[in-house]
Formats: C-alpha cells, sequence, structure tokens
C-alpha cells in the first residue's frame, strides 16, 4: 500500500519513529483506527476481526514493548509515547483517524486528543483512567499490586508475551520496572474538557478502575458517552472481546449529528427525538 505521501507502506514492519524502531501492523480495509495496546500490550495479542471488516486497524508496540526495543536511556513517559504514535501516523501519511486505547493506551489515546486534537475524530477508552492512581483506582489495589515484582505471578501473562517476541526476553526485568515506575500525572478538568471530539468511555463492572471515577470523566468531556459492559472486568478484551466490541462499532458507525433525546415533557417521535 501507498501513504498520502506516495511512500510504499508495508501491512506490517518497522517505522523509524524518534529514535526506535517501531513494530507496526495494519489490517483490514477502510477509515483508519488506532489500536494503542495496554502496558506490556503489543500488536497480535489481541485481535479484533469484526473491527477489520470495515475499518483499516492499526496497532504499534510501544517503546520497549513487543518488538520494538527499548532505547535504555530514555524514561518511559505517557508524553513520549504519544509523540511515537504521532510519528507512526505520519510516517503512515494518516493526518487523522479515530482512536481506541486499552488501558494504559487509553491514557495515551487522551492525550493525543488533548495536546493534538486535529488529529482525532472519535477517541474509544477501555479500563482508562483520567486521574492519579489514587482517585481513579479502587482502594484495595494499593495494598496488593505495589507487592508485585517482575516474577510475581500477577504479571505472568504480560511475561510470557513479552518472551516470545522481544528482541531480547532477557531484558524483561528492566522494562518491567521501567513502566512499572511511570507515574500517571492525570488529566485537569480543564484538559478533559477541552476535548471535542466524540469519546466513548467503556469499563467492566468489576474493573480496578473505579466506576465513579469513569462517571465523573464522562460528566467532564463534553461530547462523552459511558458504557459499563456487565460481568466484565480490566482483561476483557483479552478473555471476551465481543462483549465489548459491539458497543465500539455502534460508536463508530453514529451519525456526528445526532437528534435530541426525548423527554417527558416532549415523548418519542420517530425522526424528531431518540
Amino acid at each position: 500500500m501507498k501513504s498520502s505521501n506516495g511512500k510504499k507502506i508495508e501491512t506490517r514492519g518497522y517505522a523509524p519513529v524518534n529514535g526506535l524502531k517501531m513494530y507496526y501492523e495494519i489490517e483490514g480495509t477502510g477509515e483508519p483506527l488506532v489500536y494503542i495496546p495496554p502496558a506490556f500490550g503489543y500488536a497480535g495479542v489481541n485481535a479484533f476481526p469484526t473491527l477489520r471488516r470495515n475499518r483499516q486497524v492499526i496497532t504499534m508496540d510501544l517503546q520497549g514493548h513487543g518488538r520494538t526495543a527499548d532505547i535504555p536511556e530514555r524514561p518511559i513517559t505517557f508524553d513520549q509515547h504519544a509523540k511515537d504514535v504521532i510519528g507512526l501516523l505520519d510516517y503512515l501519511g494518516i493526518d487523522r483517524a479515530d482512536l481506541f486505547g486499552e488501558s494504559f493506551g487509553g491514557v495515551i489515546a487522551t492525550l493525543i486528543a488533548v495536546r493534538h486534537p486535529t488529529m482525532v475524530n472519535r477517541l474509544i477508552t477501555y479500563g482508562a483512567t483520567f486521574g492519579k492512581p489514587q482517585d481513579s483506582l479502587r482502594p484495595e489495589l494499593f495494598s496488593t499490586h505495589l507487592s508485585g515484582t517482575a516474577e510475581t505471578r500477577d504479571i505472568q501473562f504480560q511475561r510470557e508475551n513479552y518472551k516470545k517476541v522481544a528482541p531480547d526476553p532477557e531484558y524483561w526485568p528492566t522494562i518491567w520496572k521501567k513502566v512499572f515506575s511511570l507515574q500517571n500525572p492525570g488529566f485537569s478538568k480543564e484538559e478533559l474538557a477541552s476535548i471535542q471530539a466524540p469519546f466513548l468511555i467503556i469499563q467492566g463492572d468489576h474493573d480496578f478502575v473505579r466506576i465513579e471515577h469513569s462517571v465523573e470523566s464522562y460528566k467532564t468531556i463534553p461530547n462523552a458517552e459511558l458504557a459499563i459492559i456487565p460481568d466484565a472486568g480490566h482483561f476483557i478484551l483479552n478473555w471476551n472481546p465481543q462483549k465489548v466490541i459491539p458497543t465500539i462499532e455502534t460508536f463508530l458507525s453514529e451519525p456526528s449529528v445526532k437528534i435530541p433525546f426525548a423527554t417527558p415533557e416532549i415523548g418519542y417521535h420517530p425522526g424528531e427525538t431518540r
């Protein structure tokens, strides 16, 4: 395929981005949908075949994740990840796209929407946090999560996946420490209120992200929608993605201009209220 700047682009490969050789994959056809994986995720861990039927799904391995080697002297930061995703889109000749960020990736997607609003058509997050950990996560998480190490069972799935594809599987303890040490500074209410793109916030009712946090974020973002997935935790996109994907497909296909909701005073009228 060719990008808008005439450069031949492979459907999978490595892009020179801000000093990285960033691995990416492109699957499907249609308008671009950029999927930003969670911490320690990478292209191929989660596959969304139904999204690929109508979308060109672009996924990348972030710095130190999957097949993208780390830059040892460069810290892992949300800001740098956002710059790297934008760098990849520039390389692919994509100046505007829908973004879908999972957990850690949702923070990156939101940061792009705040800093580079003209690049975002629609924005979707699953299991993301928009505030500091003490405000956005369930309190019980702090008594267990902080006791983990690079070799404990809580991170086994991510560790085993990393070692399958990483350029240096033995680098795992180093990248775990860099990512685990990353602090989410959160977004101010002013930053969230500045996002004009249609924004779908999704989380599971059994997520360790507080539902109240998602509700408050939804109330702050002007064009936000909120979906709580029943009987779903933080990793439902690994376990049973089809509990979530139909909600995303509906959101992506909605008209940009919507008719008003029905009220008790007006009632429902086809084509006039919804």
